[in-house]
């Protein structure tokens, strides 16, 4: 066992390492500098490790997960307010998320994107236990459905950002009712839906009016109708993604473009400008001025 001398009144005597006041200065100015493989192969050492280690897990507030990390340590937490799934997408399962969510009532941030060994009842569980939640992230994670996403709004009203994109099982009256009953959004991405159209944007515009980040790539039914509505009903907006939304025009950009809004799609004309840079090696000088 790892030994400290000490220096008393001109004696030098030893202590264990676990003779320092745990909470006080082992928890957070020792163990929090250790990786968690580290603290693993620690909590083995002994039953007073153990222990120890018990401690600092119950006193973590975040944690990017790995296997070693879910099945001998996370068990012990209750106190978590951050946990990000992504480290373990390809394995992490409703039988392991479970009871971490049934236990951490205070989370306010999860990330489940590309989680695909996961079903609806993580969703749930997630709506059910996490009333303070804020932020959400489930990017990829196809098995999201109406009906776990409507639970989600119905408990989750303090929602400010959430990560649809590619959760292709959605709809418009999912997002419709998701807008009604979430009116704090700050950042939406319904990005690659197929399934969303002008409906969605326009509840969303008219319900989250300090919608700050939108993302709407690759939504191919979505018009100008209701771009022009989110430059009505949003005056916060700062950022929009209407890449691959080929019935999305200028007519509808250019309102937002001069409130400075960030656009990812270039103006017509510096468009052809690039192209004509591409093809001729250089931009052509051209006099805009009337």
């Amino acid at each position: 066992m790892a030994k400290i001398p000490v220096v008393k009144q001109g004696m030098t005597c030893r202590c264990h390492l676990l003779d320092l006041p745990w909470e006080d200065v082992l928890v957070p100015h020792i163990l929090c500098y250790l990786p968690l493989q580290h603290l693993v192969s620690l909590q083995r050492v002994s039953k007073q490790f153990h222990n120890l280690i018990k401690v600092y897990l119950s006193n973590c507030r975040t944690f990017h997960l790995s296997p070693v990390t879910f099945c001998s340590m996370l068990k012990d937490n209750k106190v978590l307010q951050n946990l990000s799934l992504q480290n373990c997408s390809d394995w992490v399962s409703d039988k392991e998320l479970l009871p971490v969510i049934g236990q951490n009532q205070h989370l306010q941030r999860v990330d489940m994107s590309g989680c695909a060994c996961l079903t609806r009842h993580s969703l749930v569980a997630v709506s059910l236990s996490c009333m303070h939640l804020q932020h959400l992230g489930l990017a990829h994670c196809e098995w999201v459905d109406s009906l776990s996403l409507r639970s989600l709004a119905d408990h989750c009203g303090g929602l400010q950002s959430i990560d649809l994109t590619a959760c292709r099982q959605l709809k418009d009256d999912a997002i419709c009712y998701l807008a009604k009953k979430c009116s704090n959004l700050r950042s939406l991405s319904l990005a690659v839906n197929a399934n969303i159209t002008d409906e969605s944007v326009e509840e969303v515009a008219k319900n989250c009016r300090g919608l700050e980040q939108l993302d709407l790539t690759g939504c191919l039914r979505v018009r100008n109708q209701s771009i022009r509505t989110l430059a009505e009903y949003c005056p916060k907006l700062q950022s929009l993604k209407v890449n691959h939304c080929h019935n999305v025009t200028e007519s509808s950009l250019d309102p937002l473009r001069k409130r400075n809004v960030v656009i990812d799609v270039e103006p017509p004309l510096q468009r052809a400008l690039v192209l004509l840079q591409d093809v001729l090696g250089f931009a052509p000088f051209i006099n805009l001025q009337i």
